[in-house]
């Protein structure tokens, strides 16, 4: 399973809308009707980081031109629609859910105005949510009870049991909540989840899709919010407005976005769906370009030398690591190291997120 952002939702809410927003240009058709997408539509989308524009800044000499800023990237993919009843391969749910298992970070889309121009498929927010949820755990239920026969078969070997007996803690979790998975799970049934691919258990980032005017109502966000729990991660948008950007240069949208006093919530957005991802960036920054680099967290200085190039990996000495907020602070390298702020790590060092980085490195070492 590779690190992929998948965009889910009923038919009709605004999918393959937000997947044309971020990709900032008309790739996924968009029609008044159900399964307009069928294949997955796949992209790959800027990480918004407000911090890469500092640093250009900071390491502009005098008065001459910002060096080229390179963002970090994530994979979207904009899976069609889902319907009740999907998990027996209704409206080709059997074709969705498949796509759905092969992502490892799911953006749900959540209508919740009501448009007249609009067909609509579903019943509510509530409703819409529990449908989801259903199809997931009854289609996770179907792949359980294959496995459990499986080892089942096995049930006689040792190591067979441990693992029969976090299946079966699983089964009877999702057959009593219809909506959320409820207990916490231990390390063997969590690697249960991530073996079978479990639907039920992937990461969620609800985004509910609402008027202008809905933004605006406090309550309502709080409502939703509380809907599918204060510890799940939440995005409200209007996904028309969002649309209204499509095309318009990153100047532009800034100025828009300043008239109508506020911010895009899908940069929110995608910044959650990175760090759900288990992902974090390291910068380099100099006067050709100043890029953003991506690892997993947990990630040591040498693994994260070679993402720049397998030479520097292969002859890795340390790296010379400052923090981006001494880094921007004291005006880049010269003045952070007289600053003490520079250390250097070895291969065994464990990378932070936001740290600018050199590595130093050399022939035949």
């Amino acid at each position: 399973m590779s690190l992929k952002v998948g965009i889910v939702g009923l038919a009709n809410v605004g999918k393959s809308t937000l997947f044309n927003i971020l990709l900032n240009q008309q790739l996924a058709e968009s029609q008044n009707y159900p399964f307009t997408t069928i294949d997955p539509n796949v992209g790959i989308v800027n990480v918004p980081d407000s911090r890469l524009q500092k640093l250009a800044e900071t390491i502009r000499e005098g008065k001459g031109v910002l060096p080229p800023i390179i963002p970090a990237t994530i994979q979207v993919v904009d899976i069609a629609g889902l319907v009740a009843g999907a998990h027996k391969g209704e409206g080709l749910g059997n074709k969705f859910l498949a796509h759905i298992r092969e992502v490892s970070v799911i953006i749900e889309v959540v209508r919740v105005f009501d448009d007249g121009q609009v067909v609509p498929t579903g019943h509510g927010p509530k409703e819409d949510i529990e449908t989801i949820w259903l199809e997931f755990a009854l289609k996770d239920l179907e792949t359980i009870k294959k496995y459990k026969e499986t080892l089942q078969k096995r049930r006689f070997e040792k190591t067979v049991q441990k693992e029969l007996a976090a299946v079966k803690k699983i089964e009877e979790n999702l057959s009593k909540n219809n909506t959320q998975p409820s207990t916490k799970l231990s390390s063997e049934e969590t690697e249960v989840t991530r073996r079978l691919q479990l639907l039920s258990f992937k990461p969620i980032i609800y985004l509910f899709n609402l008027s202008e005017d809905q933004l605006t109502d406090t309550s309502l966000k709080t409502e939703l919010s509380q809907m599918v729990g204060v510890q799940k991660e939440v995005v409200f948008s209007c996904l028309k407005s969002e649309a209204a950007l499509i095309g318009m240069s990153v100047q532009e949208k800034e100025e828009y976005l300043r008239l109508i006093g506020g911010g895009s919530s899908l940069n929110k957005l995608l910044r959650l769906a990175y760090s759900r991802l288990g992902l974090i960036s390291f910068f380099t920054a100099g006067v050709k370009e100043v890029r953003a680099w991506t690892i997993q967290k947990g990630t040591t200085a040498l693994v994260a030398a070679g993402k720049i190039h397998t030479d520097f990996q292969h002859h890795f000495i340390k790296a010379k690591i400052v923090s981006y907020q001494d880094f921007v602070n004291f005006g880049g390298w010269q003045k952070a190291t007289e600053a003490g702020k520079v250390i250097f790590g070895g291969k065994d060092y464990i990378m932070n997120d936001g740290q600018v980085v050199e590595f130093v490195t050399g022939k035949g070492q």
